[in-house]
């Protein structure tokens, strides 16, 4: 078994590394070494995760159940790790000085649960043979010790579970040195960030085991979890990646669009273009095996329980023993106009009530691309090949799903009419896509553009608020918003919002991400990153005020993207192009 110890080394040492080739050579010879028990979840946590994405599990873990833990293990109170926490502004550095802070306060687990019992007369302090030193002796637990006990902490549930969650942290923290805890309680809260991302585990994985990086892309692709491709790349090589398959059942990523300026701009890039309408709806993969219905979002939530409308639709009208579709699920009226976007997230999160609300909110499916059917993968096929299928295995005027309108065409003037077409039917706007493109879970690129009316937005995550005053009080009254940066791995502040919130919307956030609070300092707050804003917003102009080196003029919140993950917020290399977009 590898030693925690050891990981620890590694992410100590990898952020001390400012390019991603170097970062990549240490990974690599880091997973050369590891157990093959310990492999895949080498490559999860250190992009510090505990589940691979297509599990849609989540550790669940909140900051306040973390503190009562590590004071707990650290035997101070709770005030003294809040003060902590506004001193280093990290869980991992609060976590390393409190368990630094009295070497005698914390004894052996065991001890613990001694005490707690009352069933022994031994008692452990800091000086006896169950105890250890806090800060200059080393962990006791394995890299897989640590991961199947946070991996229990995500499965505990019922009666009981909040302390069994506390507990078997407060064993991590008992069991581990106060250096290694820094790196548990940063996993624990899935904000590890070493700097380390998908793109980097990948390169690792071929450079450690000698195969192409794109045959590890492919594997990566197809099965959504690089733990996976990294034991199929160790056991057996190329050969094992380059057979590996889309699963029915288990969501891959959905392929994404860039922005396009224009339809004109399109075409120049494009030369022949498949046009379709962009609906004003939600990302919807449907997986069918025989009578098993499975529907997951954008963010790879299973859905299916919520949709019973949905399943039934699929079940009547996909003619294909198995099949995994993409589509866009959209909330209608009753004489079949869209609703507003709210509505279908309603739906996704229904869980009691569900046949009522299916009544009172329809469901229409507008699927436009097929990934696999019956044994044969398609995502390497050309679009157009891809279509034809879809619309073989689709029946025709099917209730409540449908395969949608696709025309191929030189012709700008043709995606123009599509355009103006889906604006007056309430839709956002088109879809211009490369007809002989394949379908590349996960990327956004060139091979599928969006059109929509020019309100400039973009989609940013929450990475801090303030608490409001006068009509706002006790609310958490703006929130700091953040970009990414995706060649430093780091969210970058680039302002606050709080236009566009209702005393409605404000009640709902404001306990949204009670649970999500990091630390306070005063009025300020710093909140875990998770919940996506789509900010409306004038105009970018530089500013040296904040970290992205750029502020948003004007912003608004639009709508709370709950159907994204933080993994798919603005870049700060799209606000640059935004910049110099402006300029010309």
């Amino acid at each position: 078994m590898t030693q925690f110890s050891e990981f620890t080394d590694l992410c100590i040492k990898i952020e001390s590394i400012p390019g991603s080739l170097e970062m990549t050579d240490v990974f690599a010879e880091f997973l050369k070494s590891v157990d093959d028990d310990e492999l895949a979840v080498s490559c999860y946590m250190v992009m510090g995760e505990i589940f691979p994405a297509w599990t849609g599990k989540k550790l669940g873990l909140g900051p306040n159940l973390l503190y009562s833990a590590l004071s707990k293990a650290a035997g101070i109170s709770l005030d003294k790790i809040k003060a902590l926490l506004r001193e280093t502004g990290d869980v991992g550095e609060t976590t390393y000085k409190a368990l630094c802070e009295d070497k005698k306060s914390q004894s052996t687990f065991s001890s613990f649960f001694e005490a707690e019992d009352k069933s022994s007369d031994d008692s452990s302090d800091g000086n006896s043979d169950g105890s250890r030193g806090l800060c200059n002796s080393g962990g006791r637990l394995s890299i897989r010790e640590v991961y199947d006990r946070l991996k229990e902490i995500a499965d505990a549930s019922g009666k009981g579970a909040q302390s069994q969650k506390i507990k078997s942290l407060q064993y991590l923290f008992s069991e581990s040195s106060p250096i290694e805890s820094k790196y548990i309680a940063r996993i624990a809260l899935e904000e590890l960030r070493i700097g380390i991302g998908e793109g980097i585990v990948r390169d690792s994985i071929a450079k450690a085991f000698d195969v192409p990086v794109a045959q590890v892309e492919f594997a990566f692709m197809v099965t959504n979890d690089l733990g996976e491709v990294a034991v199929a790349a160790k056991k057996g090589g190329s050969d094992a990646l380059v057979h590996q398959n889309i699963q029915v059942g288990r969501p891959v990523k959905m392929m994404l669009a860039q922005v396009t300026t224009g339809i004109e701009t399109a075409f120049a890039e494009l030369d022949e273009a498949a046009i379709e309408w962009k609906f004003d709806g939600a990302r919807l993969q449907i997986h069918k095996s025989g009578s098993d219905i499975q529907l997951f979002t954008r963010r790879l939530e299973n859905v299916t329980n919520s949709m019973p409308d949905v399943v039934k639709a699929v079940t009547e009208a996909v003619t294909a023993e198995n099949a995994v579709l993409d589509g866009e699920a959209v909330a209608i009226d009753e004489n079949g106009n869209p609703r507003p976007f709210q509505d279908i997230l309603r739906r996704f999160r229904r869980k009691y009530d569900v046949e009522t609300t299916s009544r009172d909110i329809p469901i229409h499916v507008n699927l436009f691309d097929l990934l696999y059917a019956d044994g044969v993968s398609y995502i390497e096929k050309p679009l157009t090949e891809r279509r034809a299928k879809l619309s073989e295995i689709v029946k025709p005027n099917a209730k409540g799903i449908s395969v949608d309108e696709l025309k191929i065409t030189k012709d700008p003037e043709t995606a123009n009419e599509m355009y103006q077409a889906a604006l007056a039917a309430g839709h956002e706007g088109i879809m211009i896509k490369n007809p002989n493109s394949p379908y590349s879970p996960g990327k956004r690129g060139k091979n599928w553009l969006k059109k929509k009316p020019v309100m400039d937005t973009l989609d940013l995550v929450v990475i801090g608020g303030e608490w409001g005053s006068g009509k706002r009080k006790n609310k958490i009254g703006s929130y700091v918003l953040a970009c990414y940066d995706n060649i430093k791995n780091v969210n970058l502040e680039i302002g606050r919002v709080g236009t566009g919130l209702s005393d409605e919307l404000l009640d709902t956030l404001t306990e949204q991400f009670k649970d999500l609070i990091e630390a306070e300092n005063g009025v300020m707050l710093k909140i875990k990153p998770e919940v996506v804003f789509e900010i409306a917003f004038e105009e970018i102009q530089k500013s040296p005020n904040y970290p992205a080196g750029y502020a948003l003029r004007f912003p608004r919140l639009v709508r709370v993207r709950e159907d994204k993950t933080i993994e798919e917020i603005d870049t700060i290399e799209k606000i640059d192009r935004m910049y110099q977009g402006q300029k010309e």
